[in-house]
């Protein structure tokens, strides 16, 4: 075992990407749980496609990705938002509206453009050699911010994810909560598909909260049940990726549905003992 960590962390940008992964998973658990419980579990899929196709225009035109990606990506989020809650197009339909248009603008720039190269492949699937220094700073300051919203707003998180009407009534700002929800959530899906691609990005958010909802019964259990399967997830998802040469993005929703379907066993063997 420690030869294999200290194989892993010889390597500059394997460390970056470890530094990186495991901020940005749990960043993406934290968040996800309010998602799935908000029904709004596959935003992450739809902001990592609007994500996709920011980047090829980006990169089309020769401009910096992330400077491109990440106001186009908070935009959509705060967009998907607003028309969820004012209009008849609601959740789900709303984000796969964006997702599939952006996905195919994205497609269509790249082809008029590089073409399926390595750098557009990267994007899509995730790229361990795509982390920076940059990036390990970004994702350090973005869990600091999701990890103070959680432990020092937890009573008014709780409430806007199960009752919002009730935490407007009790006096929550419930559109300030949502927006910071949204907001954060698009800065962690693009530097998360830096190294899960915009194609798997979407594993982080919904696969560590359904994981924990299958033996905690509890807002507060389920967070951090959430937060610390995510972590171990990734941290053996790459170790995996590490060892037999694997897609690391790929080995990490692999390691998340083997661990969800692990919980969902003990979960059901639970509720048969207590029946029985």
């Amino acid at each position: 075992m420690l030869e294999l960590l200290a194989g892993m962390f010889s390597y500059p940008f394997l460390t970056r990407a470890m530094c990186v992964g495991v901020l940005v998973a749990l960043c993406a658990a934290l968040l996800g749980v309010s998602l799935v419980l908000k029904r709004y579990s596959m935003i992450g899929d739809g902001l990592s496609h609007v994500g996709f196709g920011a980047l090829s225009i980006a990169m089309a035109l020769g401009l910096a990705p992330l400077a491109v990606s990440v106001p186009v990506v908070v935009i959509a989020a705060f967009f998907l938002l607003r028309i969820s809650e004012n209009s008849q197009i609601k959740g789900d339909a709303a984000i796969a509206l964006i997702a599939s248009s952006a996905l195919a603008i994205g497609v269509i720039v790249t082809s008029f453009t590089s073409g399926m190269n390595a750098d557009v492949y990267g994007y899509m699937f995730g790229s361990i050699l795509a982390m920076s220094e940059e990036d390990v700073v970004f994702s350090v300051a973005l869990s600091v911010v999701v990890l103070c919203l959680f432990v020092l707003c937890y009573n008014k998180m709780f409430a806007v994810t199960f009752d919002e009407a009730f935490a407007q009534a009790t006096g929550v700002h419930t559109k300030f909560y949502n927006m910071l929800l949204a907001l954060l959530t698009a800065l962690t899906i693009v530097i998360g598909m830096r190294i899960m691609g915009a194609m798997l990005i979407s594993s982080l958010i919904i696969f560590p909260a359904l994981t924990a909802m299958r033996v905690c019964k509890s807002f507060r259990g389920v967070m951090i049940t959430a937060a610390a399967v995510s972590v171990a997830c990734f941290f053996v998802g790459m170790a995996a990726s590490f060892l037999f040469s694997l897609p690391a993005g790929a080995s990490v929703v692999v390691v998340n549905l083997v661990v969800f379907l692990l919980f969902a066993l003990a979960g059901f063997l639970k509720g048969r003992a207590a029946f029985g």
